[in-house]
């Protein structure tokens, strides 16, 4: 026996439908978004940032060259003070620059490893892409064509499943028509002596409700005329 799907509402179908549609779309900018940061960090880190920590080198490079010379001067001028003030400067000059290579320094090891450590979430994004565009494209077609069916099948009359009456049974409106023509009396309910039966005919629907009948020898008498029979007996 084939499946069979009991449908309340087809309203209900279509707004699945547009909802799943909303999903979709808004799983698609947030996977989106996410490839964009990816893209965005491995041009930063590969390219961006070594830049900068090359420049920050050559500008702390200078900026010690020039603590040097201020020191070199002040060791001249014979200004103790001065001295200690410019050599000072120049172990900061010569702390910062190692601070920018090692920052250089790390920013190439991340580099390298950036690919490596992102693989395997960037796979589960293109998975999860091909879910959206492959999986819930087609199931988005499949309710399309759906509803189009299930709208079809409920614009069809309902009466256009129904039998048509034949002219015979449509002319047929006699309420006593089930009731038989004759029934049979049992033999104590006689007003005879006699055994047998006798044939009791179907009231007629016209009688009056107010009038009884009684029956004596198969034939209806009023209950007047029983009283009268029963004084004079």
């Amino acid at each position: 026996m084939p499946d069979r799907a009991k449908v309340t509402s087809l309203e209900a179908i279509e707004d699945f439908r547009a909802k799943l549609v909303v999903y979709r779309d808004k799983a698609r900018r947030v996977l989106d978004e996410v490839s964009h940061d990816v893209t965005r960090n491995r041009v930063w880190l590969e390219n961006e940032r070594p830049a900068h920590w090359q420049n920050q080198i050559r500008l702390r490079t200078r900026a010690l060259e020039q603590c040097q010379q201020e020191l070199f001067s002040a060791q001249l001028s014979g200004l103790r003070d001065s001295s200690y003030v410019q050599q000072a400067a120049v172990q900061k000059a010569r702390h910062s620059i190692r601070d920018a290579e090692e920052k250089l320094k790390i920013t190439g090891q991340w580099a390298r490893q950036f690919d490596h450590r992102v693989e395997a979430p960037a796979r589960q994004i293109e998975q999860l892409r091909q879910v959206l565009d492959h999986d819930l494209g087609h199931a988005v077609m499949w309710l399309n064509e759906l509803i189009k069916s299930l709208g079809a099948y409920a614009e069809l009359s309902p009466s256009a499943a129904l039998p048509t009456p034949s002219p015979s049974e449509e002319g047929n409106t006699d309420p006593n028509a089930s009731v038989p023509a004759a029934l049979p009396v049992p033999a104590p309910l006689l007003g005879g002596a006699g055994g047998g039966s006798a044939n009791l005919e179907a009231p007629s629907s016209s009688l009056s409700s107010s009038s009884s009948s009684s029956i004596v020898g198969g034939k209806f008498e009023d209950e007047d005329e029983d009283e009268d029979e029963l004084k004079k007996s």
